[in-house]
């Protein structure tokens, strides 16, 4: 394909992304289900050509950021307080769905070596970050189910990508010995960690030294393929290495980034974050026309393919229920024996848990990268899609109406201070320096109207901390006058620059103050 002829094919892709995501809002479906279907759709459309990507390079390419996006806003004290449950999903549920696909697999197929049923288990074994993201957006969760599901997301590739590794190698040395490779597993996740926090202490180095605010932000998105690719080069977990950046760079931000800053950078990683996402569904969507050629068409699959396939597709989610369930019964022996910190989900929980298990971008990717010697290499890719689809279609789609339907209840502990609290709190903070310095040095008042603004502020925190949604119902009048009054100032500019009146810079600089008078209004307002 010719470089300009790509180009084209790019800004068909955001048009097509920027149409089904508008359709799915209209029609309230999961943006990711919109996507990955249109995309498969428009795949088989006569006369568009044919989309394929380099896996090593979609790998690189997408997981790096959207991983980083979600350790960059991970709750740091919840996923710390959780990690025994993460650790359950993301490393005990995927070695066993990998080990029960490959038992499966063979029982299906015997003529597979078992190394790479197991090598088809690692592919689909691990729920994807990109599609959690996706399908959670929509939905509201309890916050410890919240936290499990980021974080499972956020570890379990790297784990389907060691046993992968793991299998293809076994299955083309005929060799596995496994205490090497639990050693081997222990080490690359360790050195992932020990990279990705290098990686994050580095960015934190260089950013403190940069003055632009331009060249912070792209040392801000360009973290995530540094960590990335430093893992891969060491040996170890990338994935592991850009989460343990991201965790670094989420902690860090709030002291070492400019107000002005943070909202560039923000607004910069949003737009390409959502680009990415969409992509992944588009192109999967696109990839799977070329699967099916590979295998003759739809028609041409022999039953034991078929028979394989929804044998794999039932695995992976049944695995997944019965791991979750199984952990769920040994947590309620744990306290039924006196161990107060085990503290089971409930079946309300642990229900959505088990249906959360959507895949994505590595098992797209992943199957790819396989040797064509490789045994069932064709087979595998064929799993990998139908596991992509029915996850993604079917269990994303139903999410939402399972959460409304069983409507999950909150174990999880508040913390100890409201919103309403904490900006009463920072309130008070404020209060206090503008009280210190209002008189000058002999006592003397300077500041009467920022003092007396201030402390009629701190009386409304006062009640807005005893009553916060009556306070705001209150306010509600008072926001929309201010946001029409805006509204008046910004026709009476735009009409003067029209006129001829002011000059373009002087539109620009208003235009300027009037957005971040207008955001300011819609945020406290909870718009």
């Amino acid at each position: 394909m010719h470089a300009v002829e790509a180009f084209e094919l790019i800004l068909i892709l955001l048009a097509l992304v920027v149409g089904l995501h508008w359709l799915a809002l209209k029609l309230r479906w999961p943006p990711a289900t919109a996507l990955l279907v249109g995309g498969g759709a428009l795949a088989f459309v006569p006369g568009l050509p044919a989309i394929s990507l380099d896996p090593e390079l979609a790998l690189v390419l997408f997981l790096p950021p959207l991983l980083m996006d979600g350790a960059y806003y991970t709750a740091l004290g919840r996923f710390r307080r959780h990690l025994p449950g993460i650790l359950s999903l993301a490393v005990g549920a995927v070695v066993f769905t990998t080990f029960t696909v490959g038992v499966v697999a063979h029982w299906i197929m015997p003529s597979l070596p078992w190394a790479a049923c197991f090598a088809l288990g690692a592919i689909v074994s691990p729920p994807d970050a990109v599609s959690a993201r996706a399908v959670l957006k929509g939905v509201t969760l309890p916050r410890r189910l919240t936290a499990l599901l980021e974080g499972e997301s956020l570890l379990n590739d790297a784990t389907g990508l060691i046993l992968f590794r793991f299998a293809v190698a076994a299955t083309l040395s005929g060799v596995f010995h496994f205490g090497d490779a639990v050693r081997s597993f222990g080490a690359v996740a360790v050195g992932g960690g020990a990279v990705g926090a290098a990686m994050g202490m580095l960015w934190v180095f260089v950013v403190r030294r940069l003055q632009d605010r331009i060249l912070v932000v792209i040392a801000h998105v360009s973290l995530c393929w540094i960590a990335y690719l430093a893992g891969e080069a060491a040996h170890v977990s990338g994935v592991i290495a850009t989460v343990t950046a991201g965790l670094v760079l989420g902690w860090y931000q709030h002291v070492i980034l400019s107000a002005d800053t943070r909202l560039v950078g923000n607004s910069v990683w949003q737009i390409l974050v959502f680009i990415l996402e969409a992509f992944v569904f588009i192109l999967i969507g696109f990839s799977l026309r070329g699967a099916i050629e590979r295998i003759g068409g739809i028609g041409a699959m022999p039953a034991s393919t078929i028979q394989m396939v929804a044998g794999v597709v039932l695995t992976i989610v049944v695995a997944r229920f019965v791991w979750i369930f199984a952990a769920e019964a040994l947590l309620a022996l744990a306290r039924q024996a006196g161990a107060r910190r085990a503290r089971p989900l409930g079946w309300r929980q642990a229900t959505v848990l088990g249906w959360a298990g959507m895949r994505g971008v590595v098992t797209l990717a992943v199957p790819l990268t396989l040797p064509a010697d490789m045994p069932g290499r064709d087979l595998m890719l064929i799993c990998a899609f139908a596991a992509i689809f029915a996850t993604v279609v079917v269990q994303g789609s139903s999410l939402g109406w399972l959460i409304r339907r069983i409507r999950p209840v909150d174990s999880d502990l508040p913390a100890k201070m409201t919103m309403a609290a904490a900006e009463g709190a920072m309130a008070r903070a404020r209060l206090a320096v503008i009280e210190a310095r209002a008189y000058d040095a002999d006592g003397t008042l300077v500041h009467p109207q920022m003092l007396e603004e201030s402390r009629k502020r701190m009386r409304f925190m006062e009640r807005y901390e005893a009553d916060a949604g009556t306070e705001m119902e209150n306010l509600r009048p008072h926001f929309d006058i201010l946001l029409a009054a805006i509204a008046a100032s910004r026709e009476e500019l735009i009409r003067v620059h029209r006129a001829g009146l002011i000059e373009d810079e002087v539109l620009h600089e208003l235009e300027r103050d009037l957005d971040i008078e207008q955001m300011a209004l819609v945020f406290q307002r909870g718009d």
